[in-house]
């Protein structure tokens, strides 16, 4: 294959925003099982961490780890391989929400019995996600969990009988960085702690302190070892070659973003009111009155929807600038990233429907409707047009909201 033609460098920005990454399309070594760089690293640790690979996941990493190994690697540049870094006795498994199995079946097929388990900002959207979980525990001397995302009472209930030690922050005012520091029994220093609370502000997206944008962008464009190494040792408050970095990815960053605010439309739809229930009408002309009361009934909402490769929190807040409620980003990868604001607080229910989870006002899922590279073809030829009409319907069939007077009756 011509490599120029998936070689991102070689793209000129418009064409680079509608298509995915190089990674996408070179073959994943996983998919025969992991290299042997990570198998080798597994066979060694006396702990692992599987966490998401943003800043949140990682950011537990970097206290686990500190709180097994307090040896910090020495001063790291964002330039170098991770696999210069030395050796840890915490390994790190970066994962996401639709590879959960997998890491989970290479710790239980690559380590030594009676390892340290830890999942980190993570939460399980099916039942395939804790199958492995009864074979770990077994495997395992303790598994422990952290999370702040929304989960159901009965995943709750199916892990903690599996053995977890599992502990789920409230989303709305936690990230799991924080539930890690609160649950391990380390008096963190003051670099950790301020660790915590600038991740929280860019998780939460409360936008308080710039320097979580830092953190944010760092660990979504250096590798998850480089990230973890460098805020163990110097926190939110980077090197000069750390901002270098970033401030040189940023100027492609801030174009994409404005590529994808350019091809967004704001659509208008209409989701049930809280409080809303059946008509008790049951004669033959309640049809009329049915059909007046539904149309009261519906709540107007905003939904801004745009497609392509950029980050989708700057994305969602410029279109919350332009009046919607809500944001909806296509990536040309597949997933889909969804975003609330004050007046609307569903997005992890619209993503659920469509086989994703998240938070009230952050979300994410992946639709199931890429078989093959024809598939993927027409979904960057026509911008995400089906998984956008798949994600609105989802917000149109939201289900009934109870009002504040049933919950209090409840």
């Amino acid at each position: 294959m011509n490599e120029s033609l998936i070689d991102a460098d070689q793209l000129p920005l418009a064409r680079k925003s509608i298509l995915p990454g190089t990674g996408f399309f070179v073959p994943d070594d996983e998919e025969d099982g992991p290299n042997q760089e990570r198998i080798e690293t597994l066979s060694r640790a006396d702990t692992v961490v599987i966490a998401d690979s943003d800043a949140d996941g990682l950011g537990c990493a970097a206290l686990i780890r500190t709180y097994h190994d307090d040896a910090l690697t020495a001063e790291v540049d964002p330039t170098m391989a991770a696999h210069e870094l030395p050796n840890h006795d915490v390994a790190i498994i970066p994962a996401a929400p639709h590879s959960l199995t997998d890491a989970q079946q290479q710790v239980i097929e690559y380590t030594s019995a009676g390892v340290t388990v830890y999942i980190c900002d993570l939460c399980p959207d099916r039942d395939s996600d804790i199958e492995p979980l009864s074979e770990l525990t077994d495997h395992a001397d303790s598994v422990r969990w952290f999370d702040h995302h929304q989960w159901t009472a009965e995943y709750e209930r199916r892990v903690r009988a599996a053995g977890v030690d599992l502990v789920v922050g409230d989303s709305e005012t936690e990230c799991s960085t924080d539930v890690a520091l609160e649950s391990l029994d380390e008096a963190f220093s003051p670099r950790f702690q301020t660790l915590a609370a600038v991740t929280r502000d860019h998780d939460l997206w409360l936008r308080e302190d710039p320097r979580s944008d830092d953190l944010a962008d760092f660990a979504q464009w250096i590798a998850p070892e480089i990230y973890v190494a460098t805020v163990r040792r110097h926190g939110v408050d980077f090197p000069d070659a750390v901002e270098a970095y970033i401030t040189r990815r940023r100027v492609e960053k801030e174009r994409l973003i404005e590529k994808a605010v350019e091809r967004a439309e704001l659509r208008e739809l209409t989701v049930p009111s809280a409080g809303v229930g059946a008509p008790d009408n049951t004669d033959d002309d309640a049809d009329e009155t049915e059909d007046a009361s539904a149309e009261e009934d519906d709540t107007p909402l905003t939904v801004g929807v745009t497609y392509g490769r950029c980050s989708q929190n700057e994305v969602a807040e410029a279109l919350r600038e332009q009046g919607a409620d809500a944001a909806v980003v296509v990536k040309p990868s597949g997933p889909v990233s969804i975003r609330g604001t004050e007046t609307f607080a569903r997005c992890h229910e619209v993503a659920k429907a469509v086989g994703g989870g998240g938070h009230p006002k952050a979300a994410g899922c992946k639709p199931d409707i890429y078989d093959d590279m024809l598939d993927y073809a027409h979904h960057w030829t026509t911008r995400g047009a089906i998984a956008k009409r798949l994600i609105l319907d989802a917000f149109r069939s939201l289900p009934q909201e109870p009002s504040p007077e049933d919950d209090a009756t409840a």
